[in-house]
C-alpha cells in the first residue's frame, strides 16, 4: 500500500488521540528513511483566541513540552498497535514544530506578533526576495514587518510569500 492511502486511513486515530489532549496536528508522514519506515507526528496547541474568536499573540509558556510528545507518542503507539493501523513496521516520532516553525497563514502572523521571523517571497519586493524582521502583525492583507535597527516597516503581501519561519531568538 502507497504511504498516502496509510495516512488518510490513519489520520482519524491520529486526530482523536492528539485532539484528546486539547492538541492538534501540525504536521504528519509517513517516509522510508534509512532506518527503515518513519511515521512522524508533529502536534502543536491551537492558536490561542479571544472571545470574538480571532487569534491572539502567542504565550511562549503554551509552548508544545516533551511531556506533551511522550504521553502522545505512548497513546498514540497502543491505538495504532491496537487497530493494525499501518501493515509494516515503522518508527513513530512525535515531536513539536520547533522554536523555528514554519509560518503558514494569516492567523499564525497575528499569533507570533513580535517575534522575529524570516520571509522568502516568490518575487520582488523593492528588488529585494529575503526579509528578517520582527512580525508585527496583518494589515489589509499584507504581513508587516519591522526590520533594521530602526524597525523600518516593510509590508510583504500575503499570496507573494513563498515561505517564511519563525527565527530563534537568544
Amino acid at each position: 500500500m502507497r504511504p498516502a492511502d496509510d495516512l488518510q486511513r490513519i489520520r482519524p486515530a491520529v486526530d482523536r488521540v492528539v485532539g484528546s489532549y486539547g492538541l492538534e496536528v501540525f504536521d504528519l508522514q509517513l517516509r522510508r528513511e534509512a532506518i527503515g519506515w518513519v511515521l512522524r507526528v508533529t502536534i502543536d496547541r491551537p492558536a490561542p483566541r479571544d472571545e470574538r474568536g480571532d487569534v491572539t499573540v502567542e504565550d511562549l509558556a503554551r509552548a508544545i513540552g516533551i511531556e506533551d510528545c511522550q504521553q502522545v507518542s505512548h497513546d498514540l503507539s497502543a491505538v495504532l498497535d491496537v487497530e493494525e493501523a499501518i501493515d509494516r513496521q515503522y518508527t513513530l516520532e512525535v515531536s513539536s514544530p520547533g522554536v523555528d516553525r514554519p509560518l503558514r497563514g494569516p492567523d499564525d502572523y497575528r499569533r507570533f506578533a513580535g517575534r522575529v521571523a524570516k520571509i522568502v517571497v516568490r518575487e520582488a519586493l523593492d528588488g529585494q526576495m529575503h526579509f528578517e524582521g520582527r512580525l508585527a502583525g496583518l494589515e489589509a492583507g499584507d504581513v508587516v514587518l519591522e526590520v533594521g535597527p530602526r524597525g523600518k516597516t516593510v509590508h510583504i503581501p500575503l499570496g507573494r510569500i513563498a515561505r517564511a519561519k519563525l527565527d530563534v531568538e537568544f
